[in-house]
């Protein structure tokens, strides 16, 4: 009887067939995403004193973990100088929707600044009020993709209040009107060890997660997960003034300036939260 061998011709051909498989759409998409931020994070219109903290603020990876798409409407809340605003502007331009929000109008300088600079890169910016009163402009309820903010949360809890309250949970009730049905919400912030006094909060610059999420669940939305993307083992929290003992800002000036700056920016939670859809 004579030997029997595999179909070796056909299990070739399925294994190639295998190989050239379609990617599926969502990985190919994620993927065209990445490469997308990556390209706006080296745009060559970013400030080059910004451009030297992406290697304590990962642009890249943050954004990427928020899900950012380059198709979404995005709103920026307290963009301050807008170093974020550099790297969303061009990754959305064209394609999506950029809001810039803050106290109207002073506020918004940094990003008016841009736009007088560069109008075809900043000019399609959208500015809007936050909080709002009055007939100032606001981003339009279900309207937003992804609302970002980074390191803004402990400002709320440091006593800043709206017709004399905490402005803490209200912060996260109007970013969840923002948002459409399964909108995200992207937190970056400076952590605050959770077996310190919560009494912190108020001074030192640094926020429990407990206490963002608190806040963000309080106002209805749901925590989808957390990354270490910006963690810092080296930053003890415990200075005497504050989170600005570092770099940036280094309170302390000159004393001991090496020191702070080897140890570098804060270590900082990166939180993903969404609003039910």
């Amino acid at each position: 009887m004579p030997a029997t061998f595999p179909a070796r011709p056909l299990i070739l051909a399925a294994a190639l067939m295998s190989a050239v498989a379609p990617i599926p759409a969502a990985m190919a998409q994620t993927s065209r995403a990445a490469a997308e931020i990556a390209a706006a994070v080296a745009a060559p219109t970013r400030t080059a004193a910004n451009v030297a903290r992406d290697r304590y603020r990962h642009p890249a990876e943050t954004l990427a973990f928020f899900e950012i798409k380059p198709t979404d409407t995005v709103v920026e809340i307290w963009p301050g100088g807008g170093w974020y605003t550099e790297i969303l502007a061009p990754y959305l331009k064209g394609r999506g929707t950029l809001w810039a929000v803050d106290f109207w109008p002073d506020s918004l300088k940094g990003v008016r600044a841009l736009q007088a600079k560069d109008p075809a890169l900043y000019g399609a910016i959208r500015l809007a009020a936050f909080p709002a009163s009055g007939d100032q402009p606001v981003v339009p309820s279900g309207s937003a993709d992804a609302v970002v903010t980074f390191r803004n949360v402990h400002n709320w809890q440091m006593g800043y209040k709206r017709d004399g309250k905490d402005y803490g949970l209200e912060a996260f009730r109007q970013m969840y009107a923002m948002l459409k049905p399964g909108g995200v919400l992207g937190i970056e912030d400076h952590r605050l060890p959770e077996g310190d006094d919560v009494a912190r909060e108020k001074s030192s610059g640094y926020v429990k997660v407990s206490t963002v999420r608190r806040l963000a669940e309080q106002a209805g939305f749901v925590f989808e997960g957390a990354s270490e993307i910006n963690a810092n083992p080296k930053d003890t929290t415990q200075w005497e003034k504050g989170v600005w003992t570092l770099p940036p800002r280094f309170a302390n000036g000159e004393v001991d300036k090496e020191k702070y700056a080897a140890i570098g920016e804060s270590d900082r939670m990166t939180l993903r939260f969404r609003k039910p859809k």
